[in-house]
């Protein structure tokens, strides 16, 4: 992943689809690649770096009137110019750039390498252009049918031959793309900004849906049947700037969005028969004996690590310390024999942590990456890596990455858990389920957003926030707290409920908003003697709680409620609405959200 364009018309083909490679460079980009047909057959260039390194490259570049482009965001093997789309087969006939993630590449390249296929990268992409090599008997269309048929995962494909030089061949599953309709010129498109300049007439494809692009028209069919499909015009009245959010007004509102697919997208090809594998990792060697766990990161990171604290010491019955890593640089930390340190940083650069990293590794202690870039610096120098799949994250404000982050603490908390056998295995099948189901009850909490909107119209002046939880909540309203005050410039502040007493209750007053979660049923008696005291200080409370809890719900002044969960779950549903309050308190208050003040999204400075 990340962007494609395809373009069939009478312009130059190369200028059209570097000019819509720049509109999806936000998506993020760490190598850029062209494939053309020309009179001499296929022309393909393609470059490690940023889309400009490439274009360096384009000097004396042939004419061509149709071909396809990518933007890599790595996800199988590290940014390099080899590992860059397209990718083609091995008598260089067929190239092929892919969105998405091919669930079962390895077994696919083995069979193929055993028919003397020869590959050249570590990408999963290249397993599809074999594929089509394999299925070709004179017809590209039938043979991109086949070969998606062996496929497991999500990809969204485009395809060019010289044994068939006026065609794209195009094919979605899970993975956006639409087609882009012009005068006698056709494009392709993971993403409407690549070709807004061009056209605001779009097909956007369905999962299972074919595009077939030539310079004269546009075929939509089946992949499963290959009967032809007729489908209504979309039509953009975005401008380009809001069209690269996809229409949504901030990046990070569009990310907060984004949630449900990039769970699913962490989740896929790591479930199996109501069982957690991590096939490209042999986490059930790495976790072996471990007798102590630590956990280390920075902000948001941070708060994924306390929750993965909690979910292993639960769970697995394995102790486990977590950490700022800043500090945890300057602790004279006692490591224990058969001891391991999972670090977790959204873009794998952040320094405290890869100090701490640095310092386990001299020390022998086996290090675990919990990180959303490859070929970043931690996934390069830890002794495994679990990537999040969250894609590329524009807002500095973490949201989709947060969630991945959190989802596979629970992955690898509920593995260790099967493996040292500390829960049944009935148990567990029940929790996969209950993970596998979180994005659809996501989307339900995003549908009723509105209500979140609403709230903060009424406290976006405040000057100061709490925010209370017991247990896993309390967790949670860290993360709340400092989504608040990171981007809506409100003081904000998140304590553990029982600590009220401790100090904290001599700053409530009177329209004091106090954010109360109230998710987990063995806590809410005592979150409601909580709730009382501050109203009797005349604090006002909005709570975040389920739809179940009623007598909870009478006692708040404003309520979020999210769908019924089992407790240990409700973590990953709770933390929508603290996203989308802190985002409408900022909007409300006019501020920079996808660029808060003084931050920055990779904090690669001690």
């Amino acid at each position: 992943m990340c962007g494609i364009i395809g373009y069939a018309g009478y312009r130059d083909a190369i200028p059209e689809i570097i000019e819509g490679l720049k509109k999806l460079e936000y998506r993020g980009c760490d190598s850029a690649g062209v494939a053309v047909i020309t009179d001499d057959g296929l022309w393909i260039e393609k470059r490690e770096g940023r889309l400009s390194r490439l274009e360096d490259y384009l000097n004396g570049k042939p004419q061509a009137t149709i071909g396809v482009g990518h933007t890599r965001w790595a996800t199988h093997g590290i940014p390099s110019d080899v590992n860059a789309h397209p990718h083609v087969d091995c008598q260089g006939n067929f190239a092929v750039v892919h969105n998405g993630i091919i669930e079962n590449f390895s077994p696919l390249r083995r069979w193929l390498e055993q028919k003397g296929h020869v590959f050249q990268s570590q990408t999963d992409t290249e397993v599809l252009s074999h594929l089509i090599e394999d299925c070709y008997q004179g017809d590209l269309v039938e043979a991109v049918r086949n070969a998606v048929a062996h496929l497991k995962g999500s990809y969204a494909i485009a395809v060019v031959s010289p044994k068939e030089p006026d065609k794209i061949v195009a094919v979605r599953k899970d993975s956006t793309m639409m087609v882009g309709i012009g005068e006698r010129e056709f494009f392709l498109a993971s993403d409407i900004p690549a070709v807004l300049a061009r056209t605001n007439r779009f097909y956007v494809l369905e999962d299972g849906e074919m595009a077939v692009l030539t310079p004269t028209g546009v075929r939509l069919s089946s992949v499963v049947d290959g009967n032809e499909i007729h489908k209504d015009v979309f039509t953009v009245d975005w401008d380009p700037i809001q069209a690269e959010k996809n229409g949504y007004p901030h990046f990070m509102l569009k990310e907060i969005h984004e949630q449900p697919r990039a769970l699913r997208d962490t989740m896929r090809g790591r479930i199996a028969d109501g069982r957690i594998e991590f096939p490209d990792v042999q986490l059930d060697l790495f976790l072996q004996d471990v007798q102590k766990v630590f956990i280390v990161g920075c902000g948001t990171a941070y708060h994924a690590g306390m929750v993965g604290r909690y979910l292993i010491e639960k769970l697995a019955r394995v102790p486990v310390e977590v950490d700022i890593a800043s500090e945890f640089r300057y602790r004279e930390v006692l490591w224990p024999e058969k001891s391991i340190l999972i670090v977790v940083s959204q873009s794998g650069e952040t320094a405290d942590t890869l100090a701490v990293l640095r310092e386990a590794k001299r020390r022998g202690v086996k290090i675990l990456a919990v990180t959303n870039v490859v070929g970043s610096s931690v996934a390069r120098e830890a002794d495994a890596v679990l990537y999040t799949w969250a894609g590329p994250e524009i807002s500095v404000a973490s949201t989709k990455a947060y969630s991945t982050q959190v989802l596979l603490m629970y992955m690898i908390a509920i593995f260790m858990a099967e493996q040292r056998g500390t829960l049944p295995p009935e148990v567990i099948t029940g929790m996969v389920k209950e993970l596998a189901a979180l994005p659809d009850k996501i989307l339900q909490v995003l549908e009723c957003s509105a209500g979140v909107e609403a709230i903060t119209g009424k406290y976006h002046q405040a000057s100061s926030a709490f925010f209370l939880g017991r247990g896993l909540d309390h967790m949670i309203a860290l993360e709340g707290a400092l989504k608040l005050k990171e981007i809506s410039y409100i003081h904000a502040e998140a304590y553990a409920a029982g600590e009220l007493k401790h100090g904290t209750l001599a700053l409530i007053e009177e329209g004091v908003p106090v954010i109360s979660l109230i998710t987990q049923d063995d806590l809410q008696d005592k979150m409601m003697s909580n709730i009382k005291e501050v109203k009797a200080r005349k604090g006002t409370i909005i709570g975040i709680t389920k739809e179940g809890m009623a007598k909870i719900i009478e006692e708040c002044d404003e309520v979020v409620t999210i769908p019924n969960a089992d407790q240990l779950f409700t973590p990953l549903l709770s933390v929508i609405p603290l996203q989308l309050l802190a985002y409408h308190m900022a909007v409300a208050r006019g501020c920079d959200v996808d660029n808060p003040r003084n931050l920055a999204k990779s904090v690669t400075v001690e």
